[in-house]
C-alpha cells in the first residue's frame, strides 16, 4: 500500500481532512507547515542498500516514522468521504487493518453486480493506488485466521502460513522464563478466540506444543505451564 500512494494524492488528502476537521483543531494550528514537512519527507527518502544509496521517487517514504501515520490517515479520509457514504446501505461491516480490508458486503435486491462493480472501482479510484480484491464469497482469510459463514454463523479458526518457520523461544535462550510463559500464554488465548469448536482448539493447541518441541523444549518443562494457562 505504502509505495503505490502518489505523494500529490496522500498529501491532497491529509489537506482535505484538515480543512473538513477545522473546527475540532487548535486556532493556530500549522496546515501549511505540516504539509510543507511532509512533502518534504515523501519527496527525499534516501536510503542505502549494500554500497549503493537510493532516492525513492514514488509512494510513501519507506522506513520514515511519518509513514504508517500518513498512508493510515490519508486513504481514511477517501474511505470517510466516499466509500462508507457511497455504499452505505451495502456495507454493512467495513474495516481495515492498514493495507488489509475486511467487509460484509450486502447486495442490493438489483443491479447485483454493477453496484459491486462500481465499489471496486471506487476503491481502485484514489491515485495510483490498486487494490487486490475478493469476490463476495461465504469464506476468506483475513490476516491470522479463516472466516466462514455456516448455517448463518461466523465461524473462524486459525489461519497459519505454509512458509511459517516457527522459530519460538529455544530453552537454551537467555531470555528470562517469563518469556515463555507470555509465548504460550498469548499464543493460549489467541488459539480459544479465534477457534470456538473445541476440536478445533484442541488440534491447533496439539501442533502448538508439538512445534515448542521441535525447538528442543520437553513436555515436563511445557506442562506446568500448559495446565496453569489452561486453567486461567
Amino acid at each position: 500500500m505504502y509505495t503505490n500512494i502518489d505523494t500529490n494524492t496522500g498529501i491532497h488528502s491529509i489537506d482535505r481532512l484538515i480543512v473538513t476537521n477545522q473546527n475540532q483543531l487548535p486556532v493556530n494550528f500549522p496546515k501549511e507547515l505540516l504539509l510543507r514537512v511532509l512533502q518534504l519527507i515523501m519527496d527525499n527518502n534516501i536510503f542505502s542498500f549494500g554500497d549503493s544509496h537510493w532516492l525513492q521517487h514514488s509512494g510513501a517514504a519507506m522506513g520514515t516514522p511519518a509513514a504508517c501515520t500518513y498512508a493510515t490517515i490519508s486513504y481514511r479520509n477517501f474511505e470517510n468521504s466516499t466509500i462508507l457514504t457511497t455504499f452505505a446501505p451495502n456495507l454493512l461491516y467495513y474495516k481495515r487493518y492498514i493495507d488489509d480490508i475486511f467487509g460484509i458486503w450486502l447486495p442490493p435486491k438489483t443491479n447485483k453486480d454493477t453496484t459491486w462493480r462500481a465499489c471496486k472501482d471506487t476503491l481502485n479510484n484514489w491515485g495510483s493506488l490498486k487494490w487486490t480484491i475478493e469476490d463476495p464469497s461465504s469464506k476468506t482469510a483475513f490476516l491470522d485466521r479463516n472466516i466462514s459463514i455456516q448455517d448463518s454463523r461466523i465461524v473462524t479458526t486459525t489461519l497459519q502460513k505454509q512458509l511459517n518457520l516457527y522459530l519460538y523461544i529455544p530453552p537454551s535462550s537467555a531470555y528470562p522464563p517469563g518469556c515463555l510463559k507470555g509465548l504460550i500464554n498469548g499464543e493460549l488465548c489467541r488459539y480459544w478466540i479465534q477457534n470456538p469448536n473445541s476440536q478445533d482448539f484442541q488440534s491447533i493447541v496439539s501442533k502448538f506444543i508439538t512445534r515448542l518441541l521441535d525447538r528442543g523444549h520437553t513436555l515436563d518443562s511445557l506442562t506446568p505451564i500448559l495446565i496453569k494457562q489452561l486453567r486461567e
